[in-house]
């Protein structure tokens, strides 16, 4: 039998080359988790940042859009405004490992000229997704800062505003038996429309601050409100979404009444159910509907 020799061994192993390259784990893309939210007013726009530990997410876009949806639930999701801007990021979380939520309420409103609500509308698969509820569509700009990593949406203010006032429950009078159970604050409205961005104000709810303070917005099941008008001093307003007591003294119309008769032109209420109906359709007299009863 011939040997064959060492150098003819090595001739006939394979050549490792590229082609033939063991293979390299690739690096795991690192996520931006979302740890504060915070809008304050600037001159001539509102600012929204969204601040995060890590790295700035990779991808981000701010559009507007008819209405904000959830994702993944693909559902509709309640935001107080007249126009709604949707924010997403990629790589990018609002939970930890637990599942808990890293940045604060998924929900918050803002007593801003233009800034209404911030929502949460999707923590998916490494994409956020935020929905911005603003008073009027503006000009955006968007645009990321480091140390800390943070993400910035400003919104122009392009228009004038007038200081309303908003009514909400004031938990300590309710529960002391002190009336009244509201307590008023005041919120930016853009004229004229000055009652319909009062109810509009009402609907996005309390401050972060005000709710330190125990108030609340009681909905009765509402999610807002349409067809305000306001004909010989009556106000009619129809709710929109669900409407419930729930057994309850205090409802939403406890505190739309006063929202709207802060007005001059307003001094009865009509309050109607989703359907359209209320106890008194017609006449001087504040109504509310038979699902607001306790």
């Amino acid at each position: 039998m011939r040997r064959l020799s060492l150098l003819t061994v090595l001739l006939m192993l394979p050549v490792l080359g590229a082609a033939t390259a063991l293979p390299v784990a690739a690096a795991p893309v690192r996520q931006a988790m979302l740890t504060a939210i915070r809008a304050a007013h600037h001159t001539d726009f509102d600012r929204v940042v969204f601040e995060f530990a890590g790295p700035p997410p990779a991808e981000r876009d701010a559009v507007y859009v008819p209405e904000v949806i959830g994702d993944p639930s693909g559902n509709p999701v309640p935001i107080a405004g007249d126009a709604f801007l949707r924010l997403r990021m990629a790589s990018a979380v609002g939970h930890n490992d637990n599942g808990d939520i890293t940045y604060g309420p998924a929900r918050r409103t803002y007593a801003l000229p233009n800034v209404m609500q911030v929502v949460n509308a999707g923590d998916f698969e490494g994409v956020l997704t935020f929905g911005i509820g603003l008073a009027r569509q503006a000009p955006v700009r968007l645009f990321t800062l480091t140390g800390p990593s943070r993400v910035v949406l400003d919104i122009a203010t392009p228009f004038r505003t007038v200081d309303v006032r908003a009514h909400f429950l004031d938990l300590t009078r309710f529960e002391s038996g002190v009336e009244p159970y509201t307590r008023a604050v005041s919120r930016p409205v853009i004229p004229p429309a000055l009652a319909r961005g009062a109810l509009q104000r009402l609907f996005a709810g309390p401050t972060e601050a005000e709710l330190a303070q125990r108030l609340r917005f009681v909905d009765s099941d509402a999610t807002g409100f349409t067809g305000l008008s306001i004909t010989g001093s009556v106000a009619k307003v129809q709710l929109t979404g669900g409407c419930s007591s729930h057994g309850s003294t205090f409802t939403v119309a406890d505190e739309i009444m006063p929202t709207l008769k802060q007005f001059p032109s307003v001094r009865w209420v009509k309050i109607l159910d989703p359907s359209g109906r209320t106890e008194r359709p017609t006449g001087n007299t504040d109504s509310i509907p038979e699902c607001l009863e306790p």
